[in-house]
């Protein structure tokens, strides 16, 4: 089975986002098994760098606005082109002061979403969903409209 991590700096506040992070991590484990790692959150990127970089595993995916946009179907060949070479994943989110340049340059992959900003615990939900979303294209199921 595939093992998908996610390395985030910082606690979800609200529970609407808690709860909707876990209704799709409960829907990926019967496609992957998925780890979400919470790091405190430093005072800077570079404060929170090092816990980042030993927290990792695997095939490293760093969400960063200057890495490459992906359609849902083009990421859900990524994951299934990994998950076949039995590579583990780690997504990392950074904190609200986004990610030192040293966790970025040490990532196999930068990942943006959008141009646009988000708030980080908003986007646990967003990355949540649109890997849930790959499992399912690969699965060839409708979920994917």
């Amino acid at each position: 089975m595939q093992k998908i991590y996610f390395v985030v700096v910082g606690k979800i506040k609200e529970s609407f986002y808690r709860d909707a992070v876990a209704e799709y991590v409960k829907r990926m484990s019967r496609f992957a098994k998925v780890e979400i790692k919470e790091l405190p959150e430093g005072s800077n990127p570079e404060a929170e760098a090092d816990e980042i970089l030993r927290a990792v595993r695997g095939y490293v995916i760093a969400l960063a606005v200057e890495g490459e946009k992906l359609s849902s179907e083009k990421l859900a060949e990524k994951l299934k082109k990994l998950g076949d070479g039995g590579r583990e994943i780690t997504f990392v989110i950074g904190s609200s002061y986004g990610l030192s340049d040293r966790v970025k340059n040490s990532a196999d992959y930068r990942l943006s979403f959008s141009d646009m900003t988000f708030p980080h615990q908003l986007m646990r939900v967003i990355l949540a969903e649109q890997v849930y979303r790959a499992f399912m294209i690969n699965a060839g199921s409708t979920y994917h409209k």
